[in-house]
């Protein structure tokens, strides 16, 4: 595996799933294939699980670990051609890409959306401008449109509490005081269209997902009736994806607090499960009865990130 942006770079998700079981079960079985191996995570936005998640995974797998953090600490990083360079950046990402590379094996990138061009964000500039140029293999820790790790992980938790063979699976709108990326939703309707479950989205108009990671899921615009025999619910705020209208990008367009998934709500499923990648806006995304419930499974989804992350650098490494 060269590169990790999407369910597709796992290849055979039932092959992926046995080998977070088997490394789930003895997480230091292939501790020697990063000996001698570094890992460089560069985040130019703050992070927490995947942080930890991912630095976890590494030593996991016997590597030595470099965290970067671009805006503390290191010099503030121009990323457009064409720019003269008379502000407060000091040095172009075409030359720290490489300078960077030539210090590591595997290359994490984190880098949000920044809502200033919808073009910009779903080429994925940044991402791409570091598989391109590292000449390393390159996976994402959350890009403007994706969160693989995430996705992954989310998964290998349906998988684990899944009581039948084919559940039915919501992933939900829910209202957030800011504008959040698609990265998530995106990525967690990419795994969910091919993983062997009946997908649901529900949101209010204006908030439809691009076309290539809904494809033939199922789009509900009444909550409650997307809800109806659920056994998984999965909320998340996005904003605007612009679909629909691209002035509206990255745009809040509502902030209807009766999307909050609340106790009326898991009262018309199949006894749901409840999910979120965290961190979470409680009594906005989800009342605090619903994520402290039994069903609430956001702690060990999260724990599940060191998972995805293992076997994600594991076939990196095999890869070398």
């Amino acid at each position: 595996m060269k590169t990790y942006t999407n369910v597709f770079d796992l290849g055979d998700l039932k092959t992926a799933l046995a080998e977070a079981f088997e490394i789930k079960k003895d997480r230091y079985k292939y501790e020697a294939l990063g000996k001698h191996r570094t890992c460089l995570l560069i985040f130019f936005n703050n992070s927490l699980r995947t942080r930890l998640s991912t630095q976890k995974a590494a030593r996991n797998l016997g590597m030595d670990v470099i965290v970067l953090d671009v805006n503390q600490g290191a010099w503030k990083l121009e990323t457009e051609r064409g720019v003269v360079m008379d502000g407060d950046k000091s040095e172009h990402l075409l030359e720290a890409i490489p300078v960077m590379a030539s210090y590591c094996d595997i290359i994490g990138v984190r880098s949000f959306a920044r809502f200033e061009s919808r073009e910009d964000d779903y080429t994925e500039k940044i991402l791409n401008q570091f598989i391109q140029y590292s000449g390393k293999p390159v996976f994402s820790m959350e890009a403007a449109t994706g969160h693989p790790l995430q996705a992954f992980a989310d998964l290998i938790t349906i998988e684990e509490y899944k009581r039948k063979d084919r559940p039915k699976v919501v992933l939900t709108w829910a209202p957030h005081p800011r504008a959040l990326p698609q990265a998530v939703p995106n990525s967690f309707a990419d795994f969910m269209n091919e993983a062997d479950v009946d997908f649901v989205i529900t949101h209010p108009h204006g908030y439809e997902l691009d076309p290539k990671f809904v494809r033939g899921a199922q789009v509900e615009y009444d909550q409650m009736k997307a809800f109806e025999g659920a056994d998984f619910i999965y909320a998340k705020n996005w904003a605007c994806p612009g679909v629909t209208n691209p002035a509206d990008y990255g745009k809040v367009l509502s902030k209807d607090m009766s999307w909050t998934v609340d106790d009326a709500h898991m009262a018309v499923t199949n006894d749901a499960f409840f999910m979120h990648c965290l961190p979470v806006r409680r009594n906005m995304i989800v009342t605090d009865s619903v994520i402290e419930a039994p069903t609430s499974l956001v702690i060990p989804e999260a724990a599940n990130r060191e998972i995805s992350a293992t076997v994600v650098l594991k076939r990196m490494l095999q890869s070398l």
